[in-house]
């Protein structure tokens, strides 16, 4: 960018000398008095010469230079407080486990259809189609073909292959069958740092018979009543914050007591209109809590 600048230079007055008194013409000549005693003009500076005009010169650059300088400086600054930490070089802080999660929108209801929760609904009944109430994988992760089912709906045997034992499995499978399970849809998919998550929502006929399952058929206040592969010693999580309740959903959510084994499992009931779901979370070593809080949170709201 070229700089411009520019220099005013005043003009120097010139002094106008008074005119001289002038004799009256009537024939008479008349003494004139001469006139008093001025004091002397003020004596001009000489104009400037070449060197202070650079100097002058220079020194306006730098003023304007010094303006723009603050200018941006001010910019700068105020960009950075609308920036969130991260964005900034050397101000980023470490992530604190989120994971990037496409847009996530409900899908439409068809024309007339109340909303699962709403009032009007006594059977809270998800008019929408349930595979596509199921959370999609954040960013990076894959996606485990194995619970993509037929066309979308998955078979039962392979929601009752996450519970440890086989009695356990035909008790479940069981109460699923007495209840009317209508179909199930599902997805998982496993993160970069090793975390395999999975999600099954289960529909039933009404929100009375998804309760009933949920508990006492499921569920209970301290521990779930069946237990997952590699969780026998689970106990309810009391770090899930508060905060995180989503209106109108039960949820139960459960952590592995240590000693873990080779595995530390996370799991999640929740009971959303005719909708019972369940998410699990598993990870060799630890289980970090933040994406299993977000994603059952996220899960929540897609079924509200």
């Amino acid at each position: 960018m070229t700089e411009q600048t520019s220099s005013v230079e005043d003009a120097t007055p010139t002094p106008v000398e008074n005119a001289t008194p002038t004799p009256v013409e009537d024939g008479t000549r008349t003494p004139v008095e001469a006139p008093a005693a001025r004091p002397p003009a003020p004596e001009v500076p000489p104009a400037p010469v070449r060197k202070d005009r650079r100097v002058l010169r220079a020194l306006l650059r730098w003023t304007a230079a010094t303006v723009v300088f603050a200018a941006v400086g001010a910019s700068v600054a105020y960009g950075i407080t609308r920036m969130d930490r991260t964005d900034v070089p050397g101000l980023a802080t470490e992530s604190d486990g989120r994971w990037d999660y496409p847009t996530i929108t409900r899908p439409p209801l068809p024309s007339g259809s109340p909303r699962p929760l709403a009032e009007s609904n006594r059977t809270g009944t998800h008019y929408a189609d349930l595979r596509r109430l199921v959370l999609p994988a954040p960013k990076g992760a894959h996606v485990d073909a194995a619970l993509r089912g037929t066309d979308g709906w998955l078979a039962t045997k392979t929601f009752l292959a996450e519970y440890a034992s086989r009695d356990d499995r035909e008790t479940v499978g069981q109460q699923l069958t007495d209840n009317g399970l209508r179909h199930i849809a599902a997805r998982g998919w496993t993160t970069p740092d090793g975390t395999h998550t999975r999600i099954y929502l289960l529909q039933f006929d009404s929100v009375v018979v998804a309760d009933e399952v949920n508990s006492p058929g499921l569920t209970s206040y301290n521990t779930p009543i069946y237990a997952l592969r590699g969780a026998e010693r689970t106990m309810a999580d009391d770090r899930f914050p508060d905060r995180a309740t989503v209106d109108d959903v039960i949820r139960h959510a459960y952590d592995e007591v240590k000693p873990y084994g080779a595995e530390q499992v996370r799991q999640a009931y929740l009971s959303a209109g005719d909708t019972l779901a369940l998410i699990v979370q598993s990870r060799k070593g630890a289980a970090k809590a933040v994406p299993f809080q977000q994603t059952v949170v996220l899960q929540s709201q897609l079924l509200g």
